[in-house]
């Protein structure tokens, strides 16, 4: 009997291993990619045991080839991206301005694959460079894919495509030694944008906290370029798109980047996967500007400049619709790296305009794909297949998957009963939008688009003092990089354009002077220019400043996902760390326990607390805010190790809130303690005392205490 319990627990351990082995009720059996099912995966067919490898060994052969081809050619450009999938659901039907349909019915949800980038660096460089972020979305509609294809910055550095090339070439590391990585602050990059005033903008902007973001989560997107909505009757609205992060938008401090970027180079890609993983779901507003055709030229700028914003001051956002990313993908390759995005994949009642740089972008997008993806059947890909039925004559080409019947691909044909048919616009069929063209052929720009520091300005001065100070810091930074005198001197030229203090502060940090003013060349203008003409002008511009624009003025107040660190030991007292940890909970923080082990710590009254991580394998730049329990055993602990006294020095230093349940505790050890007035913490983000999770959590609302960067700097 008890030989046959022993077959009858192996006959189970069997079945329980079978089950494990099972996808959708089917056994999974180790197969090549022609579903023949291998025996050995362990050893490769040889001429004897310690004989050569035999070239007939086509397991070996499938494998290791397949193995060869697992790279694809990265993008040139946004090549380190991190994706999720989600929906959107417009709020109210637009039908007044747009035929699109999936802006129609607020019962609908749209699926959606949105996909977040760097620009500049490589797929394995850091998350946390000073860069652009790109910000796409594919929405999977009943009338095909639509592309909103973005970045985190509402304008661009250039005016016309034809300049993309020697943008990102001048941006690269240079190619005589492919240094530096992921970084702007070169020769190169200065050299063509101090050549560039069109540039000066974006430069405001890339130089900004906007350009290295706290998470994917807390950033703005925008669809750069303007374009046209098309309602049923044929009439055309100018749109800009706008992204509005429901967690409001925020930024990191350049130090606490650049350690973020030695100790998690993953830090956006792995937060925005755990907040998915854990159930807080990232959300968007779109929104749009509307502007009527007939208010076209009532600017004093171009709608059709990639360099220039429309004000929400002048033209307020409206919210039309909400994004939500709720599942993360299942397989990086075959999604984030296979989508394709195209500015050009749009629907009907979605149409262009003449901006030079969308125009190039349209012709781009698709060659790139062809070379990337491996040929024209890139749509195929699941990522990017559109769950609208696709009936065509293309056929054929690399990589082809869908199994064409029948004997015709052309049309009109009669043989087939002349399908498929063209659709009639009443049947959804795309229909250009009718603008009247009347020009010649010409290499040109318009004059209206010659006012390269109007928006500059506009930019900067909509900034807080702390945020200027910021981009002087950044301007200083980047400059310093830069070995050739003569660059540094064009940009202090046109960042004297922009405020005559901004290039007087970033010259005072380079040691050098303001130069007087001269003409600043446009890359491009004949070799006979005429100053006259092409000297960039300063139009009067109609806003001083615009709050949205500057990040401190929007979005406070909500810590959902906010990170804060319970610096704990032995002896911890249990209540002081239980009901802060609810308190926080409730508004949708998230509590890390950090210990001296990776295991647990004993509270004081004996009891267990799991850790989340150990002090020696984690960091205080990845976390938003710092709390230090009650528990005199504990913080003498705590005291004796160095790593905890850094993290809230360093804390301090990058002007997050800091708490502490006790006075005579941790806190005494560092740095800035007996700095500070007693009298005011608060104000300063410092909590101390017991039941002061209200103050807490009313700190962490306010995301930094940036008056801290005006004292002494902290040796952390």
């Amino acid at each position: 009997m008890k030989d046959d319990g022993k077959k009858k627990a192996s006959k189970n351990k069997k079945h329980e291993d079978l089950e494990k082995n099972r996808e959708d009720g089917q056994e999974q059996f180790l197969t090549t990619n022609q579903g023949v099912r291998i025996n050995d995966n362990q050893n490769s067919l040889k001429a004897g045991d310690r004989g050569a490898s035999l070239l007939e060994d086509f397991i070996l052969r499938e494998k290791i080839t397949h193995f060869d081809h697992e790279r694809i050619p990265e993008r040139i450009v946004h090549a380190r991206g991190s994706g999720a999938h989600g929906y959107f659901q417009v709020y109210e039907s637009m039908e007044k301005y747009t035929k699109a349909g999936f802006l129609q019915d607020p019962s609908k949800k749209t699926p959606v694959f949105t996909r977040f980038s760097t620009v500049a660096g490589f797929k394995g460089s850091t998350d946390l460079a000073r860069d652009v972020r790109g910000f796409s979305v594919k929405f999977y509609t009943e009338e095909g894919n639509y592309d909103l294809v973005g970045n985190n910055i509402p304008v661009f550095f250039i005016q016309d495509a034809i300049k993309f090339p020697d943008l990102i070439h001048a941006v690269k590391p240079e190619p005589h030694n492919e240094i530096p990585q992921a970084a702007s602050a070169h020769d190169t990059f200065w050299d063509f944008i101090s050549l560039m005033p069109e540039s000066t903008h974006m430069i405001m902007w890339a130089m900004s906290d906007r350009a290295i973001p706290r998470s994917l989560r807390m950033m703005e997107g925008f669809g750069v370029h303007t374009f046209r909505f098309v309602n049923k009757e044929g009439k055309g609205t100018f749109v800009k798109f706008h992204w509005k992060p429901l967690l409001g938008t925020h930024g990191v401090a350049w130090d606490e980047a650049q350690k973020i970027s030695g100790n998690d180079p993953d830090f956006h890609r792995r937060d925005l996967w755990e907040a998915i993983e854990n159930g807080q779901f990232p959300e968007w507003e779109l929104g749009v500007q509307l502007i009527p055709e007939e208010d076209e030229h009532k600017f004093d700028f171009d709608l059709l400049d990639a360099t220039k914003l429309v004000p929400e001051e002048m033209v307020p956002v409206k919210k039309i619709g909400k994004m939500v990313l709720d599942r993360n993908p299942d397989n990086f390759f075959a999604e984030t790296e296979q989508v394709a995005f195209h500015p050009g994949h749009i629907v009907p009642g979605i149409d262009f305009t003449n901006d030079p740089l969308l125009q190039g972008r349209l012709f781009s997008y698709t060659d790139t794909q062809l070379k990337r993806l491996g040929g024209p059947n890139f749509h195929e890909i699941p990522i990017n297949r559109p769950i609208a039925p696709l009936h065509n004559n293309q056929r054929d080409g690399h990589m082809r998957q869908q199994i064409n019947k029948g004997q015709t691909s052309y049309q009109p044909n009669s043989l087939g009963n002349g399908c498929p048919f063209q659709a009639k616009i009443a049947e959804g069929g795309f229909d250009s939008y009718p603008e009247k063209v009347d020009a010649k052929k010409v290499r040109e720009r318009s004059e209206s688009f010659k006012d390269h520091f109007s928006q500059a300005s506009l930019f900067y001065n909509s900034q807080t003092a702390v945020e200027q100070q910021h981009i002087i810091n950044a301007l200083s930074f980047e400059l310093g990089k830069v070995d050739a005198v003569e660059v540094r001197e064009r940009m202090l030229g046109l960042l004297n354009e922009v405020n005559k203090d901004l290039a007087k502060e970033v010259a005072s940090n380079l040691g050098m002077p303001v130069p007087k003013k001269k003409t600043q060349l446009n890359h491009g203008v004949p070799a006979d220019f005429d100053p006259e003409r092409y000297e960039p002008t300063k139009s009067n511009p109609s806003l001083d400043k615009d709050p949205a624009l500057s990040m401190m003025h929007n979005g406070f107040g909500n810590i959902a996902t906010r990170k804060v660190a319970f610096l704990c030991a032995d002896g911890v007292d249990d209540n002081s760390v239980n009901e802060m940890k609810k308190a926080l909970d409730k508004e949708g923080a998230m509590v890390k326990i950090l210990g001296p082990n990776s295991t647990e710590v004993k509270t004081a009254d004996g009891k267990s607390i799991k850790v989340d991580e150990a002090f020696r394998t984690s960091a205080s730049v990845v976390f938003d805010a710092f709390y230090v329990p009650a528990g005199d055993k504990a913080n003498m602990a705590l005291k004796k190790i160095p790593k905890a006294i850094h993290f809230l020095n360093e804390g301090y230093k990058h002007c997050k809130p800091i708490a502490t349940a006790q006075e005579n505790g941790l806190i005494e050890e560092t740095y800035f303690w007996n700095k500070l007035d007693k009298k005011n913490l608060a104000e300063d983000g410092v909590i101390v005392g017991k039941d002061k999770s209200s103050e807490f959590i009313k700190a962490i609302g306010q995301h930094r205490f940036w008056k801290r960067e005006e004292k002494d700097s902290i040796p952390a």
